[in-house]
């Protein structure tokens, strides 16, 4: 009996084995599998994230599934929970031949981008899937980015940069039409909601300045930086004026904006015949690409009485826009300007040389405001910070900067220590939660400065500054501590050659690999952990106008790094390009410099070993 009982359990002992070791390659489909709800997720940042937990489809039938927002569509597309369904949590969605995932709902505040992870279904072959998106509820689908190869068993992520506004909603499609099998998961979509035209009004009254000659040259005023072309600041009994000063325009001359502004609803100003001049003529003209070209607004005017006119014009800018009045005839007779007003705007203070006296971090701007951040809470998520060290766009909701931008070269370093004094930033909008100096604490994350401590040198405030938490971003160790701090000694190294350096740095993605683990969110969901950290580079030559020494030789340096513990020593291994952060991230590096310059060296890997 003693034999039997012996055989009767290895018998069950073999049974089990061979069940459990082909769970891997057998599917389970069940032809009438019921179908749960499950809600859609909104993360912390207030974007929409699906991972596909808690929900049963075991069918590839076609049939749709019910969420709260609405219905996601399964065509020859299941639910996976296999071993060799690829996954971040115990489920992700398994396409095979031509499947289809459809969301049948739409998302109402558009989608700045889409991120997918996908991975090959166990020991499946190659395949490829596509993602689509439609404005019009599914009427019409406009596919986005290439098509995505899958090859690899290991979950990767896909990012699709979008900016779309108002509704949308997604498709992914498996285009090789084989039996190979994919997963996908974490479809995480960035909100992109509609900006609201701004309403505010500047009103340059040109009494704060001063030119006291028609010489080209740039005055100073409570709205910005203007430049004055055949054209000073009058102040003479001849000169109309509604206050003690206007602008007085001779020959071709012109009044320039030197700063953008967001956005213009209408513009007023009052012009006149200087003295007992004769008439002149002169147009309005607009810009939106910093001044590199400009386009007439309206027909040609003509002042011809002695006397302040008011002239009106109507228009629609959304976005950075900047003015100028050019006089085309006239010869010696003046125009007296005065008066300019800007509705429906507010002031642009990346721009460097305007948008109000320039901060004390217009240096660090030079070559451009990525993201067009202003300092204003209406944009809570694009909220310009500067500092005497270091300007960036923060995130309320992220709890970081999007993205901190800086100069570097020998004038920034001295001799003060290493100050460690980690602290809450004091200078947020009232309300905003200040993450402080312990909501990194046991988190596997180190408190990663992004404008470097050692970066920042030359007096102990300049260093200390570094230390505010909104500096910060969630860094795994082995990225902070070993890639990154390699990079950041280079950079350094490079200013003994004689060279000064442009740095922009942040984060993109979701969810890092610690010294604990993955993690997406910390510091009770305040902080807002980054899959990548990123940095743009460059590189020229000690000098002055540094925009307009840019050129296509000029040396840029993109560095694209995965937030974990796994990343290599060598940071040169993660070189990238940096228009290919550019479509990860949405931002506009280097926008200052010409396009045709700008185009050339973002498009390059830096070939420098």
């Amino acid at each position: 009996m003693r034999d039997f009982r012996v055989l009767k359990w290895l018998f069950i002992a073999q049974l089990f084995f061979v069940f459990t070791s082909c769970e891997k390659d057998t599917e389970f489909i069940e032809p009438d599998s019921g179908i749960n709800a499950y809600n859609f997720t909104v993360t912390q940042a207030g974007n929409y994230l699906e991972d596909f937990e808690s929900v049963s489809k075991t069918s590839y039938a076609a049939a749709p599934v019910a969420f709260a927002d609405g219905d996601w569509y399964f065509d020859d597309a299941l639910i996976g929970t296999l071993g060799d369904d690829r996954k971040t949590g115990a489920q992700s969605v398994r396409l095979r031949n031509s499947a289809t995932l459809s969301m049948q709902f739409d998302l109402l505040e558009g989608a700045k981008s889409i991120s997918v992870d996908y991975g090959k279904f166990g020991r499946d072959k190659t395949t490829a899937f596509e993602v689509y998106f439609s404005t019009n509820s599914g009427a019409t689908w406009t596919k986005t980015g290439s098509a995505i190869t899958v090859s690899k068993t290991a979950l990767n992520t896909a990012v699709f940069n979008l900016n779309v506004t108002g509704n949308v909603r997604f498709e992914i499609r498996k285009t090789d039409g084989t039996s190979n099998r994919l997963n996908i998961d974490n479809i995480l979509v960035e909100a992109n909601p509609e900006v609201a035209v701004p309403a505010g009004t500047i009103i340059e009254d040109y009494e704060s300045g001063s030119k006291g000659s028609y010489a080209v040259g740039s005055a100073t005023f409570t709205s910005g930086s203007w430049l004055l072309d055949d054209a000073l600041v009058g102040s003479l009994s001849g000169d109309l004026k509604t206050g003690l000063k206007s602008v007085r325009i001779r020959d071709a001359g012109s009044l320039e904006m030197e700063f953008d502004v967001i956005g213009a609803q209408s513009i007023s100003f009052n012009h006149g015949a200087y003295g007992t001049d004769g008439n002149s003529t002169w147009e309005l003209q607009s810009s939106t690409n910093n001044g590199t070209s400009w386009t007439t607004l309206g027909a040609t005017q003509t002042t011809s009485v002695n006397s302040l006119t008011t002239v009106n014009y109507s228009m629609n800018y959304l976005d950075a826009v900047r003015f100028r009045i050019v006089k085309l005839s006239g010869g010696t007779n003046r125009v007296n300007i005065d008066d300019f007003t800007i509705d429906g705007t507010e002031v642009d203070p990346g721009t460097g040389t305007g948008g109000g006296v320039p901060g004390a971090g217009a240096v660090h701007l030079t070559m451009g405001n990525p993201s067009n951040a202003v300092t204003d809470i209406a944009y809570p998520s694009n909220y310009l910070l500067e500092k005497e060290e270091y300007t960036m766009s923060y995130s309320r909701d992220k709890g970081t900067a999007n993205w901190v931008s800086w100069h570097l070269d020998e004038s920034w370093f001295g001799s003060a220590a290493r100050q460690n004094d980690f602290r809450a930033d004091n200078t947020l909008p009232s309300g905003w939660y200040q993450v402080n100096q312990n909501d990194y604490s046991l988190s596997g994350f180190d408190r990663g400065h992004l404008c470097p401590s050692a970066d920042r040198t030359l007096s102990v405030d300049d260093n200390s500054n570094t230390f505010f938490m909104t500096n910060m971003i969630p860094q795994a160790p082995n990225n902070n501590r070993i890639g990154w701090a390699s990079l950041e000694n280079y950079c350094r190294s490079m200013l003994a050659g004689g060279y000064e350096i442009y740095i922009i740095s942040g984060g993109y993605g979701l969810g890092g690999d610690g010294s604990n683990g993955t993690a997406s969110y910390i510091a009770n969901g305040n902080v807002q952990v980054p899959s990548n950290t990123w940095k743009v580079i460059m590189i020229i030559g000690d000098g002055d106008d540094d925009v307009n020494r840019v050129t296509t030789s000029t040396r840029v340096i993109a560095i694209d790094m995965p937030n974990s513990q796994s990343v290599s020593s060598d940071w040169t291994t993660y070189k990238t390009t940096v228009d290919d952060i550019e479509m990860k991230t949405g931002y506009d590096f280097f926008n200052l410099v010409p396009d045709n310059i700008e185009n050339v060296i973002e498009a390059s890997v830096d070939a420098v070993m």
